[in-house]
């Protein structure tokens, strides 16, 4: 649909109707931009499907985007929401994911734009609050995608990602059909950049009592989060793969911010490099924006999700703000 040459720039709701959410394309076709009625956006870029911008009805930013993120397809967006399939990390010992780049190549293909949904068009609850959902695809055989893909994970495969705006959340999920005749293995995981004023008053409510691997502690990375205090806090660099009972909640000074609510998705990362990390990336700019971020990232990485032939694994996140 986006590539059309005389695609219309703007779709608008169908008229005599309660005004509805509008999508909109840049002019290079590279990114859609849903607003509602209300004031509320969120934007998306083809490449990776990645979201870079998510803002409240004030037009107050909620994800970190770096200063020095790519965003004309060079390289995998730094912020955001990229797109984590098939494999979280590397895999060097998977068979089937061991020379595929890290996190896998959803986040450096170009998805197609499939379509909008809207609250005229939805039913339920959905139906009688403003809400629009866009949602994309990609395939073994799109013409976006990465290279790297077929050359080192020739499986047929079918993925639709669906971003749906709120007033107070946003939606993120993931279905990932196997349409080869074998079965394949693999990792989902929305890396989700949050923004926050302060990453030193931020404390992280929902992972007391979670079992985690600690990606910075390599001499002991297999802990369990104590159950007192109940909030985490970020103190240093922390790379950390909990595997939580519930919803997780973040709050700054006290006052919640954002509650991360996962389905299908039995773990959680949270990522925040610190000063040292953030300076030897070379995309990560401000350097000090490490003050500013917190990744709370839901997906299932722990292990291996088996996809059989004509089966789907499906996982979705939802963030509400609280504030």
């Amino acid at each position: 649909m986006v590539g059309r040459a005389n695609k219309p720039k703007e779709l608008v709701s169908t008229p005599g109707l309660p005004p509805q959410a509008t999508v909109t394309f840049s002019e290079d076709n590279s990114r859609v931009r849903a607003e509602l009625p209300t004031g509320e956006s969120v934007e998306v870029l083809l490449y990776g499907a990645t979201v870079i911008s998510w803002k409240d009805a004030s037009g107050d930013e909620k994800l970190w985007l770096s200063d020095a993120a790519k965003l004309d397809g060079s390289r995998a967006v730094r912020g955001g929401i990229p797109v984590v399939f098939p494999v979280f990390s590397t895999a060097p010992d998977h068979p089937q994911t061991k020379d595929l780049p890290q996190h896998g190549f959803a986040r450096t293909s170009r998805w197609e734009f499939l379509g909008k949904s809207t609250s005229e068009s939805l039913v339920g609850k959905a139906a009688n609050e403003p809400t629009v959902k866009l949602d994309f695809g990609l395939s073994s055989a799109a013409p976006g995608l990465d290279p790297k893909a077929s050359a080192h994970w020739p499986f047929k495969f079918n993925l639709i990602y669906s971003v749906t705006l709120n007033q107070r959340s946003l939606t993120t999920s993931i279905v990932a059909a196997n349409d080869d005749s074998a079965p394949f293995d693999c990792q989902v995981l929305m890396h989700t950049y949050l923004r926050v004023k302060d990453i030193t008053n931020v404390e992280i409510t929902g992972l007391a009592s979670a079992p985690y691997f600690d990606k910075v502690d390599s001499a002991n990375p297999h802990k369990t989060q104590p159950a007192e205090p109940a909030a985490a806090t970020i103190t240093g660099e922390t790379d950390r793969v909990y595997t939580p009972a519930g919803d997780v909640t973040v709050a700054e000074g006290g006052v919640p911010r954002y509650r991360v609510t996962r389905e299908n998705f039995g773990n959680v990362v949270v990522w925040n490099p610190w000063a040292d990390k953030a300076r030897a990336i070379p995309d990560f700019e401000p350097k000090h924006g490490f003050r500013n971020m917190l990744c709370v990232e839901p997906g299932a990485v722990a292990g291996w999700q088996s996809v059989e032939s004509g089966d789907a694994f499906e996982g979705a996140q939802t963030i509400t703000l609280l504030d």
